[in-house]
């Protein structure tokens, strides 16, 4: 399934999408709630239930008729990787950045939530701002101590993540927080692309376009921890819940470490693209007064 969480002329719903339709879930099936998070702490009751929606007898949008938001709005959590792809070390190092043998977790405050298509702010205080393509995983139940063999057990699905940064604020802080959670700089979707759906989420083709020029690409497989681990990493420290987004490292070619830095200006297109799981797209404007 494409779980997706849209809105229309007022109306705001949770569906799944079906070819260019838009089902509307609690629509067709009232035994369904109205939002991802009450869907995914449903647990795979709720979630056979969204399967067993027919198109023959839903109630539908035009998918092009809808705004898409971010798949969960309201994450208990929105965490990141740091360094998890190897050239993207080797060019931190190069940049004269210390790179630690464990995995480097930093949290994105949820207040950065952002839609798939919606625009992303230039911060008044910054013009250093920069991109990070990512897979983003997100959580389908409660749980806590997950090995590495369970952690595909408890994913509900996948999403494209684009972890904005803003790099002088992220130095301000040994946990990258400030630099990484100013509003709209977590934008992801489009949808929530069921597991049953995704072979391997270690085989997937990802890149970052910057107005139509493609700026990063890589195979997930190139992973340094990959999916399972990271999980298993994250969940022997807190509990991880339902509707919780975990983006899982960007490859090399962010804007800082080019020569000189290539940091985005106001009017330009970001896109980003993971075969198997959709796209998003969003264009950086002026902070609003």
């Amino acid at each position: 399934m494409k779980l997706v969480t849209f809105q229309s002329r007022g109306y705001c719903s949770i569906g799944k999408v079906e070819g260019q339709q838009v089902i509307d879930l609690p629509a067709s099936d009232p035994a369904l709630p109205r939002t991802m998070l009450e869907l995914l702490q449903g647990g795979p009751m709720l979630m056979q239930r969204a399967r067993d929606v027919r198109l023959e007898q839903a109630v539908t949008w035009p998918l092009a008729d809808v705004r898409l938001d971010a798949p969960v709005p309201n994450p208990s959590k929105f965490l990141a990787i740091g360094m998890n792809y190897r050239r993207h070390v080797e060019e931190a190092r190069a940049a004269g950045i210390q790179v630690p043998d464990s995995q480097v977790w930093f949290n994105k405050q949820v207040s950065c939530v952002n839609g798939p298509f919606d625009p992303v702010h230039m911060p008044k205080v910054s013009d250093k701002l920069d991109y990070e393509a990512e897979l983003g995983v997100v959580i389908g139940r409660r749980c806590r101590h997950v090995s590495e063999e369970e952690a595909a057990s408890v994913i509900a699905g996948y999403v494209v993540c684009n972890d904005v940064s803003v790099r002088d604020w992220q130095m301000r802080s040994p946990t990258m927080m400030l630099g990484k959670s100013f509003n709209t700089h977590g934008p992801f979707g489009p949808w929530i692309v069921t597991p049953d759906e995704i072979a391997d989420p270690h085989a997937l083709q990802m890149r970052m376009l910057v107005n139509g020029e493609c700026r990063q690409e890589v195979r997930t497989g190139e992973m340094i921890f990959n999916v399972w681990q990271q999980i298993a990493y994250l969940s022997t420290v807190m509990t991880l819940e339902p509707g919780d987004v975990l983006a899982t490292g960007t490859p090399s070619g962010v804007g800082a470490a080019h020569k000189p830095p290539r940091f985005l200006s106001i009017g330009d297109v970001l896109r980003v693209e993971i075969d198997g799981v959709g796209h998003i797209e969003n264009v950086v404007v002026a902070e609003p007064v």
